[in-house]
């Protein structure tokens, strides 16, 4: 591993390097310094924090990863670490309220899920999965004390969601300027050379660098990767919104989704998640401005993403089904059973869908249905409040993806 490692940093300039590690991100923090730690020739240890709060990873998750895994690829030692100290704490930020803690036990289910998920994208040789309790758990009240004293209520005001919330007379409790105190000392205890993170961490990065310097260490540097849009090109990818693609889902379903997603945004996508070279992506684009088809640019995406979480017959299958099912209308060879318990003779169509997992809401299985979004059995629903007799059996379809085949009961 450490030949592969030296040959790997030597066949790249250091200049190489830094275009590859920039490409796609938002910010590098300070590029002279990076410069410095690659001349040195040494592996840099890259670190990414990652609080357990929920259970599975989404492409939105998978930005950071697929940079770390590129910096894994240049020779570089990734540490994965799984904020389960500061689960406890709940991240503030983004948020305009007080972030509810985890639990010990939901922080240990949700940090196994991520370790089963990781490798999906990562090389499990050149990555250490770290856990912040290791060293955190040793601190008493006194060295918390210590450590709170190197930051001023001042400075952490500066940090944009706390100062929106003080302004707006909104609470801000004590423990959350723990938050990226601890997040920095992670980078103490870790003596990392780099951490990247979301443009909703830099103040967090940056504390890091801080506490570094004052505890003697060489500072890290700073990369910030972009916050990926969801499906609806509006908003964060979140799995709240169901604006999300799961890096667990099946197959057909990924490949659908991505195949969704405008022309113009799947450029950012291929950008942050395509492990294509750099060259490739750019005669890609040349291609498209040249008259090429860009869904046969989307295609290969999302082949790749398949293939990547799946496998490559996976991938082939995933096309097969997408071009039956959205050129000819075909039905998906395996559609969800429910089973939905019925009180009376009849339910509403729109209850249905929503204790079918079909929609979040009543009110949103109504916006579907005026939208067009809803077929049953094939055809269009546009009475919203159409009844379903009990113990009938109806296939439901809510927009080109999601179908189940539903019995009231």
């Amino acid at each position: 591993m450490e030949l592969l490692v030296k040959n790997l940093i030597v066949d790249n300039t250091v200049n190489q390097q830094i275009e590859i590690i920039k490409y796609g991100s938002h910010e590098l923090l300070i590029e002279k310094e990076l410069e410095s730690k690659l001349k040195a020739g040494k592996p840099l240890r890259v670190k990414a924090g990652f609080d357990p709060t929920a259970p599975d990873l989404h492409l939105g998750h998978a930005v950071l990863l697929n940079k770390m895994r590129q910096l894994q690829e240049l020779g570089h030692h990734v540490l994965f670490l799984i904020g389960d100290f500061t689960g406890m704490i709940g991240d503030p930020s983004g948020k305009n309220a007080t972030r509810p803690p985890l639990t010990r036990e939901q922080v240990a289910e949700n940090a196994r899920s991520y370790t089963d998920q990781v490798f999906k994208i990562l090389h499990p040789e050149q990555t250490e999965i770290v856990f912040n309790s290791t060293w955190m758990d040793g601190f008493d009240a006194a060295d918390l004390i210590r450590l709170a004293s190197t930051y001023t209520v001042a400075r952490m005001l500066e940090r944009d969601d706390f100062e929106k919330r003080y302004r707006n007379n909104q609470s801000i409790a004590i423990h959350e300027f723990l938050y990226p105190l601890v997040q920095g000392y992670d980078s103490v205890a870790l003596k990392a050379d780099l951490e990247l993170g979301g443009t909703d961490q830099k103040f967090n990065l940056l504390v890091g660098r801080e506490l570094q310097k004052h505890f003697g260490l060489p500072q890290q540097c700073i990369l910030t990767m972009p916050l990926l849009e969801g499906l609806d090109g509006i908003n964060k990818m979140s799995k709240s919104l169901s604006n999300y693609v799961g890096i667990t889902e099946s197959p057909t379903e990924i490949f659908g989704k991505l195949m969704s997603v405008s022309d113009q945004l799947m450029w950012r996508y291929i950008e942050l998640l395509s492990s294509e070279p750099i060259e490739t992506i750019h005669g890609w684009q040349r291609e498209v401005k040249a008259g090429r088809n860009p869904r046969d640019i989307k295609v290969m995406f999302a082949q790749e993403i398949v293939t990547r979480f799946h496998s490559r017959n996976a991938a082939e299958s995933a096309l097969v089904d997408f071009e039956m099912r959205f050129k000819r209308g075909a039905l998906p060879d395996e559609i969800p059973e429910k089973t939905v318990q019925v009180d009376g003779t009849a339910i509403r169509l729109t209850s249905l869908m929503k204790q079918a997992g079909l929609s979040a809401s009543t009110s949103e299985a109504m916006r579907m249905i005026d939208q067009g979004a809803v077929k049953v059995d094939g055809e269009k629903v546009e009475d919203k409040s159409k009844e379903i007799q009990r113990c009938e059996t109806i296939v439901i379809q809510v927009g080109k993806r999601k179908f189940a085949r539903v019995t009231t009961a």
